[in-house]
């Protein structure tokens, strides 16, 4: 069943390097987070997307929110393809055991091995207080300003 609005946000434990894991209890409290998920790295729209994210950084974090952008790919790849972007926010990986996390917010596509471009705002407390769920291969131009603008209604 796929993580709604007003549900409580499962528990996620990311790696991020092979010596750094980001989960979201380390968010609880101190900060928003939008969790968004991707097929694979170094693709055209997922580029395109992480590209969009990093321009709105700032507005992001004004609004006390952090970025934690998932694929399966390997934590390697994901920090080769952040670097070749430039982007400055966390680029985690879904690798081991493999799609779990995307398991638990139900937007893992069995026939590819990858999820499906899921986005879930996660206020402080743990609750999802937005949310975009696309099963096809287009990209989310609505994922940045209207996530922004829930962020702006909620404070």
């Amino acid at each position: 069943m796929t993580v709604k609005t007003g549900d409580k946000a499962p528990e996620f434990d990311l790696e991020v390097t092979y010596l750094e894991r980001v989960k979201l209890s380390d968010f609880r409290g101190r900060s928003n987070v939008l969790l968004v998920f991707h097929p694979f790295a170094f693709t055209q729209v997922c580029e395109e997307e992480a590209r969009d994210l990093q321009e709105n950084l700032q507005s992001f974090r004004n609004a006390e929110t952090e970025i934690v952008f998932v694929s399966c790919d390997t934590s390697a790849a994901r920090q080769a393809w952040r670097r070749e972007l430039g982007a400055e926010y966390t680029f985690a990986s879904d690798f081991w055991s493999h799609g779990d996390v995307s398991k638990a917010y139900d937007v893992f596509n069995e026939s590819t091995g990858a999820p499906h471009r899921g986005t879930f705002l996660i206020d402080k407390d743990g609750t999802v207080i937005w949310s975009l769920v696309k099963i096809t291969d287009e990209r989310r131009l609505e994922m940045v300003p209207d996530s922004l603008e829930t962020l702006r209604s909620a404070e």
